[in-house]
This record gives C-alpha cells, sequence and structure tokens, in this order.
C-alpha cells in the first residue's frame, strides 16, 4: 500500500500473480469497499488501511469548512462502516479504537485542519508500528530455529500483502531464509481463494526463498512422510487463552501437527491479540460468498445452485500451539497467564 497526495494506493491482490494493477481509494467508501471485496487483506493491513481511510475522510470534508464539532458524526459513522467490513480480523478494530481515542481529544472548536493532520500522523504511525513490529516478530521466530536449516509449511498469506510490509509468519521465514536457515517452504494453496498459491508463491518467488505450492489435502502426507520440520501461520484474532481465529483450514493443520510430532507456531503481533474475550468460542467468525467456492477464475465449479458454506476462518485451541511469536517474545503455554502477564 502507498499514501501520499491524499490518494491511498493498493495492488489489487485478487488479480495476483498474473496481474500487478494498483487501484486508487479517494474515499472512505472506496477503502471499505477495497476490503470487502479483497483487493486487500490479510489482518495487519486491514487494520492500517482503516486508518489511511478515516485520513481520506477528514481531508475530503475540509473544503466545507467548520470544525471538529460540525464533522464528528460524519467520522463516528465513517468508522462504524468500516467496522462492518471484516468482523473477524481484530487489528481493524485496534485501528479504529486508536482513531476513536484520538477524536476523544478533539474540542469542538478544532479546526479541521488540526483533525485532518492530526488523523493523517495516526494513520502513518500505525503503517510504521506494523512494519516495525513485523520485522522484530521475524527476528524472534528465527531465534528458535537453533541453526538448523528448516522444511516449513504455512498457510494462506501472512507476508507484505498481509501487513504494512515484512509479514508475520512469513516476516518469519524471511529472517531464516537471510540467515540462510530455511531449506523448503511448502505452501498451501488455501482454497478457496488460494491465498497460498496465488500470493505467497508471489512473495517466496520474489525474494527467491525455495518454495513449492501443494494441496491443502497434501499437508498431512508430507508430515508422514516427515518432510516438515514447522508449520507457521499467522493469526486474525487470539483470544485470552490463546485459542486462535485464522484462515480456515488452520486448525486442521494443528491437528495433523499434534499427530505427527511437528511444531506448530502462530506469528502475530500484540494488536491481534483480544483479552476482552476468554476463549475461542467468542471470536466471530466470518461467512463469506457462496460463489467463492462456486467459481474460480471465472469458471463454474459446482451446480450454479449447489448450496455451500464457505467459513472464512476456524480456531485453533491453544493447546495445540507450540509458541505464539510476537514482536515482544516467543509465548509458550499456559497461554492464559503468559497473555495475561503481558497486559499486568
Amino acid at each position: 500500500m502507498q499514501f501520499q497526495d491524499d490518494v491511498l494506493r493498493l495492488v489489487d491482490q485478487r488479480l495476483l500473480p498474473a496481474e500487478e494493477i494498483w487501484l486508487d481509494c479517494h474515499t472512505l467508501l472506496d477503502v471499505a469497499r477495497a476490503i470487502e471485496e479483497m483487493v486487500v487483506r490479510g489482518a495487519p493491513a486491514i487494520g492500517c488501511v482503516a486508518a489511511f481511510a478515516l485520513a481520506l475522510d477528514a481531508k475530503e470534508w475540509e473544503p466545507r469548512g467548520g470544525c471538529w464539532g460540525d464533522y464528528r458524526e460524519r467520522f463516528v459513522a465513517g468508522i462504524e462502516r468500516l467496522a462492518r467490513t471484516r468482523p473477524t480480523a481484530v487489528n481493524l478494530f485496534y485501528a479504529l479504537n486508536h482513531m476513536r481515542k484520538l477524536a476523544d481529544s478533539f474540542t469542538d472548536h478544532e479546526p479541521m485542519a488540526t483533525v485532518v493532520i492530526a488523523t493523517r500522523r495516526l494513520a502513518r504511525h500505525l503503517f510504521d508500528d506494523d512494519l516495525a513490529t513485523c520485522q522484530a516478530i521475524g527476528q524472534n521466530g528465527a531465534q528458535l530455529a537453533g541453526g538448523r536449516r528448516l522444511r516449513i509449511l504455512t498457510h494462506c498469506n501472512t507476508g507484505s500483502l498481509a501487513t504494512a510490509g515484512f509479514g508475520t509468519a512469513l516476516g518469519v521465514v524471511r529472517s531464516l531464509h537471510a540467515a540462510a536457515q530455511v531449506e523448503m517452504v511448502y505452501a498451501d494453496e488455501t482454497r478457496p481463494y488460494l491465498q497460498g498459491s496465488r500470493l505467497t508463491a508471489f512473495e517466496l518467488e520474489a525474494e527467491g526463498i525455495p518454495y513449492k505450492v501443494i494441496a491443502d489435502s497434501a499437508a498431512a502426507y508430507l508430515m508422514q512422510q516427515g518432510k516438515i520440520d514447522w508449520v507457521i501461520v499467522g493469526a486474525d484474532r487470539i483470544a485470552a487463552n490463546g485459542d486462535t481465529a485464522n484462515k480456515i483450514g488452520t486448525y486442521g493443520l494443528a491437528v495433523q501437527c499434534k499427530h505427527h510430532g511437528v511444531d506448530f507456531y502462530v506469528a502475530a503481533p500484540l494488536s491481534t491479540f483480544d483479552t476482552s474475550l476468554p476463549d475461542g468460542s467468542k471470536i466471530p467468525l466470518e461467512e463469506r460468498s457462496a460463489e467463492e467456492i462456486r467459481v474460480t477464475a471465472g469458471r463454474q465449479m459446482t451446480p450454479r445452485h449447489a448450496p455451500i458454506y464457505n467459513p472464512s476462518f476456524d480456531v485453533t485451541p491453544g493447546h495445540l500451539i507450540r509458541g505464539i511469536i510476537t514482536e515482544k517474545m516467543v509465548l509458550r503455554p499456559p497461554y492464559r497467564e503468559a497473555i495475561a502477564a503481558l497486559w499486568s
């Protein structure tokens, strides 16, 4: 993503890797639709673009004159609109809550020029902070390898495209690769939207990291053959007990890891933790359009009116997770105590 001259530019992730097309977002509604339609995805990236959307909206209002008191109602409506875009990714609400706190600091007579500068500054800060956070996650995760060359399986896309840059789980892979500690990365296709085969493979190839794309259903067989040392994934929301919501298929990988004795790691920033939720049963899980399963690359893949169930996320219980890699440290079970200590 790029933010300059009051335009938010997003690479259209729906078209990668075949085409690299950038879309210009000029309004908050442009950004909301981009999130909903998967132009941009990945929990940290969604939070960043939502913050920029509010900065765009303040700038759009500024020529009308007036002050914060005149604009406040529209600002609140903008937050509510963005909150409806993707319910599972808690980073979205992390960014929106920071914007709410900023809004609380304004007086009714605050000039709109001040509001524009402040919202833009905060959005940029959240972006820069996410980039630094991902780099720290990468460094902390790489230290777990102990000098070994690893064969790693990853799910969905957790790289630069899903964040402000560098990535979470894929950031760990990047750090390992820089230390010559990656033997092979296996990228799950990640059905039905193919974030692994389209986006993760795109990023791995660009970085020169050795990889192979596999069908989601091949993962257990590779573990049985002893070809996987680690599985490392990202997260969209982590409850107070370590239960983790991530792209559908993650839970199945964790179960397979438990059976085969493979280490299963989650890499996520502290902004992904939702300590208000006691466990994963309380995480709101998004169900997406049936057309994502019915149609692939414009081709009908099911009977036209086939009933479809398309959950976008599942929840992995904390007891199946070997460690949660954050920018501060690697958390180990029991997670309720470890997570509580971070906020104590």
